[in-house]
C-alpha cells in the first residue's frame, strides 16, 4: 500500500504547512514497514502557485479572461469609474510584459542569484509592468529607490496580479487562503460544494493534480492494483473547496483503488458532527484530531483483510460509503496511550519539501508582521495543545487545545537541526498554541550548546515567568519574536475571559522581551458578549499606550466569534454565564457546525475598520498621541484609563527587576552571556560589551552588579 499526503492550496506561500511532515514521519516508522510500501507528501499549494504565476500560466489566464476584462473596463468607464477602466485595460495592454517578467519576479522573491542580477532592471526599468499596488508602494517610499526594494516591489507585483484574477476570473481567489467565504457556518453543503467547480480549480488546479499524480495514475492504467491511502489536510475553511476538488479527482481517477481521508483544523472544528452523506463523493472518511491512533487502526484493518472495511468503526474516524455513515468508536486506554506517545515522540519529516521553491513576500515593512510571510520557516511544535486551555473564547473542549502533550526537546532539537542542515534552512516557526516556558529554555540551551545555529519564534502566553533573565537567555538561544494573546487590554476584560494573567504580568513580560531585543506581537479581540463601548475604548487606549511606550511591534484585531466548542458556550450550557444569549439556530441543514450567533453580536461591527486603521498607524509609529475616541466618525466614550497607566506598570516592572537583580543566587544557575571581559586602569576596572553596549565596573563589584548586563541567572 502507498500513502499519499496532499496539502491543497492555498495556505501560505513562503513555507510548507507542517501536517504533512508529521504524517510522513508517522507512516515511515518501522512498525508499518510490512504494510506501507511508500510514503509521499505533495504540497499542492506551491504547485498551484507556479501553475498560475509562470509564463504559460499567465498566458492561459489572459487567454481565458482578456475579453471579459476589456468588457468590464468599458462598463466601468460608463459608470464614470475611470480608475478601474484604466487598470483593467493596463493589465491586458501589458500582458506580454507580465508574461515575460513573471519568472524574474518569482526568482527575486525566492532569492535566486538570477533574480538579484535582474533586480536593477525590475526596479528601474521603463519596460516593466506596473499595477496599482506597485505604484502605491513606490509613492509611499520615504527613501530613494534602490535594488534593496526589489523584493517588496515583487511582492506587490504578485498582489496586483492576484487582484486582476479576483476581479475578472475567480472572485474567491487569494494568495493566502482560497475561497475563505465559501464554508462559513451559514452555508449548506450544496452551496459549499459549488466552490469545487470554481475557475481556478478547473482551469489550473486540475492540471496540477494530473501532473502530481501521474505516477499513481500510470500504475492504475497498467493494471497495478496497489491500494493508495490518500490523506488530504484541510487546515482552514479556505482550503476546503480545493480539498473537495482533489478528493473528487482521486475518487474518479483511481478507480476504487484509493481510500481518501480528510483531516486538519477545519475538519476538527467545523465537521465533528456532520452527517452529510454527499461527502462520500469526495472522501471516504473524516479523521479527527491528531490521527495517529486512527490510522494505526485503519492500517491494522488493511493488514488483516487487504482492504479497508467500510463497516468497521475506527477511533476518531467517521466513514462514508454507499452503505451509510459509520460513527467513530470509543478509545480503549492503550489507544489513548499510543496517541500520546506518538504525539510526544514524532519528529516531522520535511524530506519531500524543496524550500528553495517558496517565495518570500514582503507585504509590510513592520518587522514582526513580516515574519509570517517572509522566511522559509520550518514549522514544528514544542508541545501539542495548550498548557493553560482555560480562556473563555477558545475551543478548549477540542483536542488541539486541551490535549496538552510536550515533546522531548533534546531529541526534537537534534533531529530538526539535522534536517535544517540538509535543507539549508535555519529558521523555526513553532506553531504551538503556547510554547511552554520551560521547554523554550531547554530549546535555547540546546541551541546555545551548538553555537546557536537556529533562529526561532512562536506563540507564548504573556506571563510573569518571562523575566529579564529568561528573556535574555532565550534571545541568546535564538529567539527573535513572540506572539501572544492580549485579547482584552483591561483588567475586568482579562478576568471575564479567564485569561489567567493580569496587565502587570503582561507588561512585565513585554518589557523583558523588548529589553532582550525580541519582537512582540499581540492578538486583540473585540465584540465580546459582555463588552460595552467603554470596555472597548479602554482596551483600545491601553493598546495605544503599549505602542507609545515601545512594548509592542505589531498586533491584529479579531472580532469575537462564539463557537460550539468554546469554554464560554460550555459554561452557558451549565448556567454559569447569564449575560451570554445565544440565538436559536436556523432551521436549515447547515454544513459547518461550530460558529454560533448571539444577541448583540452585530453592535460591534461598526468599530472594526477604525480599530484596524488606528492600529496600522501605531504599528508604523504614526499618530501615537492621538486620543482613542478621535479615531471614530461616530460618538464613542472617552477612555477612563489613566494617560500614564502603562508607564506606571513599566516603572513597577523596572523596580521589581532591579530588586530581583540584587538578590543572592546559586552559582550553578548563573550564565555569562556578555562579551570577553578585559581589565582597565591597571586591573582596577573591568570592561565588556553586551547587546552592542559598552559596560564598565570596578573589579571588586559584586556579581549582582553584572545582572542585566551580561550575567543571566536561569
Amino acid at each position: 500500500m502507498d500513502v499519499l499526503i496532499l496539502q491543497p492550496p492555498i495556505v501560505q506561500l513562503n513555507t510548507a504547512y507542517p501536517s504533512g511532515a508529521y504524517l510522513s514521519a508517522f507512516f515511515k516508522q518501522t512498525e508499518f514497514s510490512d504494510v506501507v510500501e511508500s510514503v509521499k507528501w505533495l504540497d499542492l499549494s506551491i504547485e498551484l502557485f507556479y501553475e498560475i504565476f509562470s509564463p504559460s500560466g499567465l498566458l492561459r489566464l489572459f487567454d481565458l479572461c482578456e475579453k471579459k476584462a476589456l468588457k468590464m473596463a468599458d462598463e466601468a468607464q460608463k459608470r464614470g469609474d475611470e480608475a478601474t477602466a484604466f487598470n483593467l485595460r493596463r493589465y491586458v495592454g501589458e500582458k506580454k510584459n507580465w508574461i515575460s517578467w513573471i519568472e524574474t519576479i518569482t526568482s527575486i522573491l525566492r532569492g535566486d542569484k538570477s533574480g538579484f542580477e535582474n533586480a536593477h532592471r525590475f526596479v528601474f526599468g521603463a519596460h516593466v509592468p506596473r499595477g496599482s499596488r506597485m505604484e502605491n508602494f513606490l509613492e509611499s517610499l520615504d527613501h530613494d529607490l534602490t535594488t534593496d526594494d526589489a523584493r517588496a516591489l515583487a511582492s506587490f507585483a504578485l498582489a496586483d496580479l492576484a487582484d486582476f484574477i479576483t476581479a475578472v476570473f475567480d472572485k474567491n481567489f487569494s494568495l493566502v487562503r482560497y475561497a475563505e467565504a465559501l464554508t462559513v457556518s451559514e452555508s449548506t453543503f450544496e452551496q459549499v460544494e459549488k466552490g469545487a467547480d470554481s475557475p481556478i480549480l478547473e482551469e489550473f488546479f486540475d492540471s496540477v493534480l494530473k501532473r502530481a499524480l501521474k505516477n499513481y495514475l500510470s500504475k492504475k492504467d497498467e493494471g497495478q492494483k496497489s491500494k493508495t491511502l490518500v490523506l488530504i489536510s484541510v487546515p482552514f475553511a479556505g482550503t476546503f473547496a480545493a480539498a473537495l476538488y482533489a478528493g473528487r479527482f482521486i475518487k474518479n481517477n483511481f478507480f476504487g483503488d484509493a481510500y481518501v481521508c480528510f483531516g486538519g483544523g477545519f475538519i476538527n472544528t467545523e465537521l465533528r458532527e456532520t452527517k452529510e452523506k454527499n461527502l462520500s463523493k469526495y472522501c471516504d472518511a473524516l479523521c479527527y484530531d491528531r490521527g495517529y491512533a486512527s490510522y494505526k487502526n485503519l492500517l491494522n484493518q488493511f493488514k488483516a483483510s487487504g482492504d479497508f472495511d467500510v463497516r468497521e468503526p475506527v477511533y476518531k474516524l467517521r466513514k462514508f460509503s454507499s452503505l451509510g455513515t459509520v460513527e467513530p468508536c470509543e478509545a480503549e486506554s492503550e489507544v489513548l496511550l499510543y496517541e500520546k506517545k506518538q504525539t510526544a515522540s514524532i519528529i516531522p519529516d520535511f524530506s519531500d519539501i524543496d524550500f528553495g521553491r517558496y517565495p518570500r513576500l514582503i507585504d509590510d515593512k513592520n518587522p514582526m508582521h513580516r515574519l509570517w510571510s517572509d522566511g522559509s520557516w520550518i514549522k514544528i511544535y514544542m508541545a501539542h495543545g495548550c498548557y493553560w486551555h482555560k480562556c473563555s473564547f477558545c475551543d478548549v473542549t477540542l483536542d488541539y487545545v486541551c490535549g496538552y502533550c510536550p515533546t522531548n526537546v533534546k531529541r526534537l532539537y537534534d533531529e530538526i537541526l539535522r534536517q535544517c542542515e540538509e535543507k539549508n534552512v535555519y529558521g523555526i516557526h513553532f506553531v504551538d498554541e503556547a510554547m511552554p516556558p520551560a521547554l523554550m529554555i531547554d530549546f535555547a540551551r540546546e541551541n546555545i550548546a551548538h553555537g546557536s545555529p537556529l533562529t526561532w519564534w512562536g506563540n507564548v502566553r504573556f506571563e510573569k515567568v518571562f523575566t529579564r533573565d529568561v528573556a535574555d537567555f532565550l534571545a541568546a538561544g535564538g529567539l527573535i519574536g513572540v506572539s501572544a494573546g492580549l485579547e482584552s487590554a483591561t483588567g475586568n476584560g482579562l478576568s471575564a475571559i479567564h485569561k489567567g494573567t493580569d496587565l502587570e504580568s503582561i507588561v512585565g513580560a513585554c518589557c523583558a522581551f523588548k529589553e532582550a531585543g525580541i519582537l512582540v506581537h499581540a492578538y486583540m479581540i473585540y465584540g465580546y458578549w459582555w463588552e460595552t463601548p467603554q470596555d472597548l475604548i479602554n482596551s483600545m487606549e491601553t493598546l495605544r499606550q503599549f505602542y507609545a511606550n515601545g512594548l509592542l511591534d505589531s498586533s491584529f484585531w479579531h472580532k469575537f466569534v462564539l463557537t460550539r466548542h468554546s469554554r464560554v458556550y460550555k459554561d452557558w450550557q451549565e448556567g454559569l454565564v447569564s449575560d451570554l444569549k445565544p440565538l436559536a439556530e436556523k432551521n436549515i441543514p447547515l454544513f459547518a457546525k461550530n460558529g454560533l450567533h448571539f444577541e448583540g453580536e452585530k453592535k460591534s461591527e461598526k468599530y472594526g475598520r477604525f480599530l484596524d486603521y488606528s492600529l496600522n498607524q501605531w504599528m508604523h509609529g504614526e499618530d501615537l498621541e492621538k486620543p482613542a475616541q478621535k479615531w471614530f466618525d461616530f460618538p464613542v466614550p472617552k477612555p477612563n484609563v489613566g494617560h500614564d497607566f502603562i508607564a506606571k506598570l513599566i516603572a513597577k516592572y523596572e523596580s521589581k527587576r532591579d530588586s530581583e537583580f540584587k538578590k543572592p543566587f546559586s552559582p550553578e544557575k548563573k550564565i555569562w552571556l556578555g562579551g570577553e571581559k578585559f581589565l582597565l586602569n591597571g586591573g582596577k576596572k573591568i570592561g565588556w560589551f553586551y547587546m552592542g553596549e559598552y559596560f564598565e565596573l570596578p573589579a571588586n563589584a559584586p556579581e549582582s552588579a553584572f545582572r542585566g548586563k551580561g550575567l543571566c541567572v536561569i
